[in-house]
Formats: C-alpha cells, sequence, structure tokens
C-alpha cells in the first residue's frame, strides 16, 4: 500500500493553483501548506508538492507517471477539463485504453512542472 506521493515544484504558487483545483475532483483535498510545499489527501493516501530539498531545480521523471483511480468517466473528464484549463498539457484526451482493458477509460495530463498524471477508471459509465 502506498502511503504518499511526492512530486517537486519550481514554484508552489503555481503548482497551488493547479492542484487546488484538479485534486478535489477526484477526491483529493488539501491539508498542509508551508514554504516547502502542499499537502493533500484522502483517507490514508498522502499527496505532496515540494519544493526540492537539495535546493535543486525539480525536474520530471522519464518514463514515469502517477495514476489516480476514480470513480467513474465523469470525473476523469473533469479531471482532464480542470487540468488544461489551470496550466496543465494535454497528453491524452479521455477515452477508452483498449490496449490495457476493454473498460480502461483514462485520460492524461501534464502538470504545470510537467510531471504526467492520470486519472482512470474501469467504471463502464
Amino acid at each position: 500500500m502506498i502511503h504518499h506521493v511526492s512530486l517537486g515544484t519550481n514554484d508552489l504558487a503555481r503548482a497551488k493553483r493547479f492542484y487546488d483545483a484538479v485534486l478535489p475532483i477526484i477526491g483529493i483535498v488539501p491539508m498542509a501548506e508551508d514554504a516547502g510545499g502542499l499537502g493533500y489527501g484522502s483517507g490514508t493516501f498522502h499527496f505532496s508538492v515540494q519544493v526540492p530539498i537539495d535546493g535543486k531545480p525539480a525536474t520530471v521523471g522519464n518514463g514515469s507517471h502517477i495514476a489516480f483511480a476514480v470513480e467513474d468517466r465523469p470525473m476523469v473528464d473533469r479531471f482532464h477539463r480542470a487540468a488544461l484549463d489551470h496550466g496543465g498539457c494535454d497528453e491524452g484526451a479521455p477515452g477508452i485504453r483498449r490496449d490495457y482493458d476493454a473498460n480502461y477509460y483514462a485520460a492524461f495530463i501534464r502538470d504545470p512542472d510537467g510531471h504526467k498524471i492520470e486519472a482512470m477508471t474501469y467504471s463502464a459509465k
């Protein structure tokens, strides 16, 4: 079981505008904030956006992404739209990904720092 996931940012204010708008759509809400980062959560899962502790610029992992399981297809659609409306970039519009599963419905975005994030569901509705 994953306890938390942290991503680096080079602009905490920009990340806050983005994640405060996008994460509540999928049930992950703001929980903490300080000069070094932002904390979000849902139950026992925590997600944070941090200024790198080593003082070096935040960078993106090549080939890595985070996938959030959501309730239904409209939630995937809302996640994707909110991400684009708040500084994210499209990496794959909402739709069925038959290569994964006949009911795998997902959308992929890049956050303002370039991290690849997915919202997905197996729900048929």
